[in-house]
């Protein structure tokens, strides 16, 4: 590395999160036979499903592509949000968006539920979360947004002002901005694997490096061909978010793989990050290509991430550019290297709210559009419910259709474009913040 290189001598491109706990790379299992309910998906909303069916006598089978728990589950930046991400810009009725937000508080309890029940060590806390307004009129609409989530998921938000914002972050970058007291942060690869051991546990046969491909047959009787064999199945879950791919081509047309960049600090000492973060609360903004940071666990670093590209770039050339976005919202970070630098997929939908539901037979809990941790452990806890007959209504992320994207099918072309005239859309905000 050269002298001026923001990287330090021993920089990974693994995530931060796997010094603690590594995708499983457990001996492979035989894939069986059949099975009475195959998960298509290692991550949240897979394991959630698979816990839950075998625990209710119900012999399931996790197949994944790669290792379990590869993918965004053990990638993600452990924000836990209880909807306050829900219906920004969906285009949907208030009263459908009500209805998810009110669920969504719901499943944040799931999620505290399910950590204290496996004792899972996952350094959560329910820390509290500030979004930054990155413009006056952001901040006007974020006011707004304070009244909706009060009255539907008693979230205990509220407005700071720019001038009382450094009592919540240390930095002048925003316009005020509103903290939100039902949110939280976790260690997600931690999380997982909790989860991951509790399905051992109940001794849901779990096979990796398994990739699915044809899926034939009808409700009852599915048969998949998969990498290491063929399978049958009387029910089929996909769970496989940011990563659905050409076996299920209906769900792949329906979710836009995004990719998210994610940057770790060295270490800077628990006093100066105390200093940055006074309340400890995770962040996000209201920027359009938006960054979101937190404390590490430890309290010694600052995790940052952000859309740093929407083209296929590098971790060496998008680490830069987040270090970049880092100074700006922290200049007193200058000089500050990073020893981690990392990427994975978000699943968008067209109407950027999550989805589950049955098409073709077929079981899917789909689209976190950023709020994975809790919206894909609640949504695969509810495919479970919904398979063994137990829910007492339908979930409001079940009551509205996964939608068609016009002009895709699978290839997002589309999003260097997207992202340029977003990003022109958030400096004009900011040039002309008054």
């Amino acid at each position: 590395m050269s002298a001026d290189s923001v990287f330090t001598e021993n920089f990974k491109t693994d995530p931060y999160w796997w010094e603690a706990a590594r995708p499983d790379h457990e001996e492979e299992r035989a894939l069986p036979d059949a099975c009475d309910v195959l998960v298509i998906g290692s991550g949240f909303a897979g394991l959630s499903a698979a816990l839950e069916l075998k625990r209710n006598g119900v012999d399931v089978c996790v197949v994944d592509a790669e290792a379990l728990g590869w993918g965004a589950s053990s990638r993600n930046g452990g924000h836990v949000s209880g909807g306050v991400n829900i219906g920004k810009s969906s285009g949907l009725p208030a009263k459908q968006i009500n209805a998810m937000i009110e669920e969504a508080a719901e499943s944040y309890q799931h999620l505290e539920d399910v950590i204290e029940r496996e004792n899972i060590d996952c350094f959560y806390r329910r820390s509290g979360r500030f979004v930054g307004a990155h413009c006056p009129s952001a901040y006007a609409k974020l006011e707004r947004r304070v009244e909706e989530l009060n009255a539907h998921a008693d979230s205990g938000a509220e407005m700071i002002p720019r001038e009382r914002q450094r009592e919540e972050l240390n930095t002048d970058f925003y316009y005020g901005g509103m903290t939100v007291e039902l949110s939280g942060c976790l260690h997600p690869a931690l999380y997982h694997g909790g989860l991951l051991k509790a399905c051992r546990a109940a001794e849901v046969t779990l096979c990796p490096r398994t990739r699915a491909g044809y899926i034939a047959g009808n409700e009852d009787d599915f048969t998949v061909d998969t990498s290491r064999g063929r399978i049958r199945a009387r029910q089929v879950v996909v769970a496989t978010n940011g990563y659905t791919g050409e076996a299920t081509p209906w769900h792949q047309q329906r979710v836009v793989p995004v990719s998210s960049y994610i940057i770790a600090t060295e270490e800077l000492g628990e006093e100066r990050v105390r200093a940055l973060f006074p309340k400890l609360k995770v962040v996000g903004d209201t920027k359009r290509v938006l960054y979101y940071f937190r404390p590490s666990p430890d309290l010694k670093r600052v995790i940052f991430g952000g859309r740093a590209s929407f083209a296929a770039k590098s971790v060496l050339e998008t680490a830069p550019r987040l270090h970049e976005f880092m100074l700006r919202v922290f200049p007193q970070l200058k000089g500050t290297r990073i020893t981690h630098g990392w990427t994975g997929n978000v699943a968008f939908t067209y109407d950027r709210v999550p989805h589950m539901g049955t098409q073709s037979g077929l079981h899917y809990c789909l689209g976190c559009n950023g709020s994975g941790v809790v919206m894909m452990s609640h949504l695969g806890h509810q495919t479970a419910l919904k398979i063994l007959g137990r829910t007492n209504r339908v979930s409001a992320f079940e009551a509205v259709e996964l939608p068609s994207i016009p002009f895709y099918g699978g290839n997002p072309w589309f999003l260097p474009m997207v992202g340029g005239y977003y990003q022109l859309r958030d400096w004009l905000d900011r040039r002309f913040a008054v």
